[in-house]
């Protein structure tokens, strides 16, 4: 198997893409991260790692990585793969915080790491990929949808600050709330919906445009609002719109959450695959 190293999104995506429509779902973040990558090369100063294992001139599987982030697995069956991506980026940048994929295929990635770096590692997020084809809409929420306002960003800002302290706790890289709001701003296909019963009680954002489809997340509501159907409410009314002309609307959930994964389920989102985001430790220091 050879690794190949693409210099740029177009690159890779020209060896990828069979491989990775055929998984879209599994590969819906790859698709929406690999797309930004195309407008803006290096996001956060720092060259792409986006890379192919190959044999026989057949992708049999597939990385993306933008620094200081984890790096992401493409979906394969073929885990000798995923040991030799690990090997070529441990030779690359051995700083990686963590991985994101499938649990096998991230399971795997992780032995091959430590045995490499000698790095311990830990589960961060079990997390699940939900899709949606059709909307069950909830009856009852009392509340309408509307598009995100300038007047809103503070509230936002701070509900997306919240977000990633109650969800993301232990993620290994924090990201700005400032940044995901801007970035799902300035996607074209992109952008931010609120809920509002009297005045805004719920947020979700979307993008990450794939193939026949598009990611929404993150979704908000503040404590003192829930158990009252926003989340439900917005989301299905955002999926509702996002399908006119898509045939897909994707998601994440984190599996210690129960209650906002029977809240998708309701509305029609169906679980496609579980996947787990790993943090590597700094090997212990030897005297």
């Amino acid at each position: 198997m050879d690794v190949v190293v693409h210099p740029d999104a177009d690159s890779f995506f020209t060896r990828a893409w069979d491989f990775l429509a055929a998984r879209e779902a599994e590969h819906n973040l790859i698709f929406g991260i690999g797309g930004r990558l195309r407008a803006e090369p290096e996001p956060n100063g720092s060259p792409a790692y986006l890379a192919t294992v190959e044999r026989d001139g057949d992708v049999v599987a597939a990385a993306l990585r933008t620094p200081p982030h984890n790096v992401i697995l493409a979906e394969t069956d073929e885990l000798e793969a995923i040991t030799a991506l690990a090997a070529d980026l441990a030779a690359a940048d051995p700083s990686l915080p963590g991985v994101l994929g499938s649990k096998a295929v991230a399971a795997r990635f992780v032995d091959a790491w430590g045995r490499v770096t000698g790095a311990d590692a830990r589960v961060a997020i079990a997390e699940r990929i939900y899709c949606c084809e059709r909307v069950v809409p909830p009856e009852g929420v009392p509340g309408r949808m509307r598009a995100y306002e300038e007047r809103d960003r503070e509230l936002v800002v701070g509900w997306f600050c919240d977000f990633a302290a109650e969800a993301m706790p232990d993620a290994p890289v924090d990201e700005r709330a400032e940044d995901v709001l801007d970035r799902r701003l300035a996607e074209p296909e992109g952008g931010i919906r609120l809920w509002v019963d009297d005045d805004a009680v719920c947020v979700a954002g979307f993008g990450g445009s794939t193939p026949n489809g598009i990611r929404i997340g993150p979704v908000y509501t503040p404590p003192e609002r829930r158990r009252r159907g926003y989340a439900a409410a917005l989301t299905a009314a955002l999926t509702t719109r996002l399908l006119e002309g898509r045939r897909f609307c994707f998601l994440f959930t984190d599996l210690a959450n129960p209650t906002s994964n029977s809240v998708y389920t309701r509305i029609g989102y169906e679980p496609v695959a579980d996947v787990d985001q790993w943090a590597f430790t700094k090997p212990a220091t030897r005297d």
